[in-house]
């Protein structure tokens, strides 16, 4: 995986979709919602196993910014405050072929622990 790399990163004027072109010509629109509820960072997979927090009330979050970490990574920003996700290159992939099945996942999750995609209010 690491002989593939994005060739195009484009937010949509909506700001909730991330469009990832590698080069090998794939290419995935990534929704906003699912990269901030799978986010990466410590804050969504906790510090250790065991520890991954279910982030509800995403359903209208938008793409804030996209700023570049090395040759390796973005990190985005998004419009509810968080910015600590650091999105590697393998793992925008994973999200584009993988997405609906993990985000699958999390929709299972929130429906076990009572909670929404939509928003009431709360902030996380």
């Amino acid at each position: 995986m690491s002989d593939i790399w994005p060739t195009e990163l484009r937010v949509s004027k909506d700001r909730r979709n991330l469009t990832v072109t590698f080069n090998d010509g794939a290419g995935f629109a990534i929704p906003a919602e699912m990269m901030r509820v799978l986010s990466p960072s410590a804050e969504v997979q906790g510090h250790g196993p065991g520890q991954k927090v279910t982030v509800p009330g995403k359903r209208d979050v938008g793409i804030a910014g996209v700023t570049a970490t090395g040759n390796y990574a973005v990190r985005i920003a998004f419009d509810d405050g968080h910015d600590s996700g650091i999105f590697t290159w393998t793992y925008l992939r994973e999200l584009g072929e993988k997405g609906a099945e993990l985000f699958g996942e999390y929709e299972r999750e929130l429906a076990e622990k009572g909670l929404s995609r939509d928003q009431f209010g709360q902030r996380h």
